[in-house]
């Protein structure tokens, strides 16, 4: 039985699923962008005019909404939303689903060890957020590209895919550690998109309020933020450090806990 093959079996139809979800999510936001554009001067001048926390939530920022590459950083917020809690819910669901779908019996029946178990179905949810990735990549430039005027986008465009794989990667194996910490292992998605939402919402209060900056430590959606990431600002080290510091942690409480743990056949 190849696990990791059987995994990515289960798990394509979400895929496809979720993959075509982001392809039209690009699709209409850059739409949007081709109806409402009118000038610069009009464009950031409307988002100006607009209050602080609407701002915020629409993540404006710095940007220059005249600009395709601008339009598409204000974009990217949703977009992470979308791919973090994607890797969340499937890093927790590919630990927990055996005991939520009654099949441990028959899985650990077998003869393989349980690290090759968790090695097998991080591997597969690892190729499953590659490919949302790709194809947020490949739909972006080639969208973006067509709304651009000959501004070149693609590099723009790559540095947040990599910023994104991250925080991806970051919310898999922090939803698949809960589900391997948690005695009741089914609630681990919902678990993990709580704890997603909630950082979330936290990089919004610190957005509203200044004297929050100092949180935005507790928050990995402050750590890549497109309006700092584009323009020549990159990847920041201190964030790199600390986002690879948190997924080697995750990664080993789940080696360690799912090894230990009972399981509910």
């Amino acid at each position: 039985m190849n696990i990791f093959l059987k995994e990515l079996k289960s798990h394509r139809k979400s895929l496809i699923f979720w993959s075509i979800g982001v392809f039209l999510m690009v699709l209409s936001g850059m739409n949007k962008y081709a109806n409402l554009y009118s000038s610069k001067q009009s464009m950031n001048d409307l988002m100006a005019d607009m209050p602080k926390s609407l701002q915020v939530i629409m993540g404006v920022g710095r940007l220059d909404l005249s600009r395709a590459s601008g339009y598409y950083g204000m974009l990217f917020v949703y977009l992470l939303l979308m791919a973090t809690i994607h890797a969340a819910m499937l890093g927790a669901g590919i630990i927990a689903k055996e005991e939520r779908d009654k099949t441990s019996e028959f899985l650990f029946a077998k003869p393989v060890s349980r690290t090759n178990v968790i090695t097998a179905k991080l591997a597969a949810a690892l190729f499953n957020i590659v490919v949302f990735n790709l194809v947020t990549l490949v739909s972006s430039m080639v969208i973006v590209a067509k709304y651009s005027k000959g501004e070149e986008v693609n590099s723009d465009i790559s540095i947040l895919m990599v910023a994104m794989f991250i925080l991806q990667l970051l919310f898999m194996m922090m939803g698949s550690a809960i589900a391997a910490f948690k005695k009741k292992s089914k609630k681990a998605a919902s678990l993990s998109a709580g704890v997603l939402l909630l950082t979330f919402i936290l990089s919004v209060v610190i957005d509203l309020n200044e004297s929050m900056k100092s949180l935005k430590y507790l928050s990995p959606f402050k750590y890549f933020e497109a309006k700092n990431v584009m323009y020549g600002g990159g990847l920041e080290p201190v964030f790199c450090f600390i986002s690879c510091l948190l997924i080697v942690a995750f990664t080993t409480i789940t080696y360690l806990f799912y090894k230990k743990r009972d399981l509910t056949i």
